[in-house]
């Protein structure tokens, strides 16, 4: 969806609302696809003494493995964005102001960024999950199993037999 903002550009104290939804049934990501559910986009563009600015919630909800025991669980998230925008930059960067030439605002690149941006990097059940036994593969967190879950690297096998003496 792209916007065209010269309305708001030139009118002080106009502002152009958004509510909106947004497709990533096809997006990957590590080999999962953990958006099934629209994203959901409420907002607006306004200008206020001048400056252009942009308010965006952006609602998903993210669905993938535990990274410890593999169990599938969703989780939603939320991404809060208020930022200026701004026709050009000249010559710097900046975190809180966002280019905008041509007084069009390609919202469902934007979002996508920030959705991206904002998947976790950790995905857990719960903060104290077990996780997987490594030898049988049982999952901990229901119960304990009987593996020997220390062993002995073979290197080290020999002070083991002089500690057992």
């Amino acid at each position: 969806m792209i916007l065209d903002l010269k309305r708001i550009f030139a009118t002080e104290g106009n502002s152009l609302p958004i509510d909106h939804t947004l497709s990533f049934s096809d997006f990957e990501y590590y080999g999962n696809y953990p958006l099934n559910n629209p994203v959901v986009i409420k907002g607006e563009i306004f200008n206020k003494a001048g400056v252009v600015n942009l308010s965006l919630k952006i609602d998903y909800i993210f669905t993938a493995p535990c990274d410890r025991c593999s169990k599938v669980i969703s989780h939603e998230h939320t991404v809060q964005i208020d930022k200026m925008l701004a026709v050009s930059l000249e010559r710097q960067e900046s975190d809180t102001i966002i280019e905008v030439p041509g007084m069009k605002f390609d919202v469902d690149e934007f979002v996508y960024s920030e959705v991206v941006l904002s998947l976790p990097t950790k995905h857990l059940c719960r903060d104290d999950c077990k996780g997987l036994c490594p030898v049988c593969g049982v999952d901990l967190n229901s119960g304990s199993c009987n593996c020997k879950t220390r062993e002995i690297d073979p290197r080290l096998k020999v002070l083991e037999e002089l500690l057992n003496k």
